[in-house]
């Protein structure tokens, strides 16, 4: 979520963010981005200091004081510079702190930072979607029970669509996020591994999870046809 009052930011944010694979919401006062949060429940939040009608350092508070959002990763954004500025924004209960002007990459590059730290790896963790169920610890994948046999590449996939249920990503945000930014790929192998992935997750009569939205990419979702 940006919760940001100035427009060409908010575009320049949210251009950067979209083409990372992120979803995006926005707000443009402190009152609506507590509404919003209680909501949409964000994975994160880009939070201007100076906001109408609710102050950043208060939203920040506020979101610290309630038992559903105490946990989540706040990134304050702001013109002031200052150390006594800094640590206040931090005292706060924010989980970092960028000044304006910055570049969209290293905001983005403290976005996947936060969230890491949000949300470690741990022996106990899994995944799942629907009756699909992956173990990041033992590196299985079952599906009602069944296991699933996937090559590296499928797993990583399948690890990246369980993370973000529901979001359709083009082949381009899939290949960064399955494959980096420094490796050269085409396109289409992102639909030979999809297509791995399918025969590999669906047995008879079993639903497609993983839905193709014409000329957009792919959601793991359940699929109609």
């Amino acid at each position: 979520m940006i919760v940001e009052d100035e427009a060409p930011l908010v575009t320049l944010l949210k251009y950067n963010l979209e083409k990372e694979g992120f979803g995006v919401c926005e707000a443009t006062d402190g009152e609506e981005a507590l509404v919003q949060i209680a909501e949409r429940k964000p994975d994160v939040v880009l939070l201007d200091w100076m906001l109408p009608l609710v102050s950043g350092i208060e939203v920040c508070r506020q979101i610290r004081r309630s038992p559903t959002s105490r946990t989540l990763p706040v990134i304050m954004l702001t013109a002031r510079g200052e150390e006594a500025d800094k640590i206040r924004g931090l005292n706060s209960g924010a989980d970092d702190y960028i000044t304006k002007p910055f570049s969209p990459s290293e905001l983005i590059a403290r976005v996947r930072a936060v969230m890491r730290r949000a949300k470690p790896d741990s022996a106990g963790e899994s995944l799942g979607f629907a009756d699909v169920s992956m173990d990041l610890a033992a590196h299985r994948v079952t599906r009602g029970g069944r296991p699933i046999h996937l090559g590296p590449t499928e797993f990583r996939l399948l690890r990246f669509l369980l993370e973000h249920p529901g979001r359709v990503f083009s082949r381009e945000q899939l290949l960064d996020a399955v494959w980096g930014h420094d490796v050269y790929v085409e396109p289409r192998t992102v639909d030979v591994h999809i297509r791995r992935l399918r025969k590999a997750l669906n047995g008879p009569n079993e639903m497609d999870v993983i839905r193709t939205v014409r000329s957009a990419g792919y959601a793991l979702d359940e699929a109609r046809d």
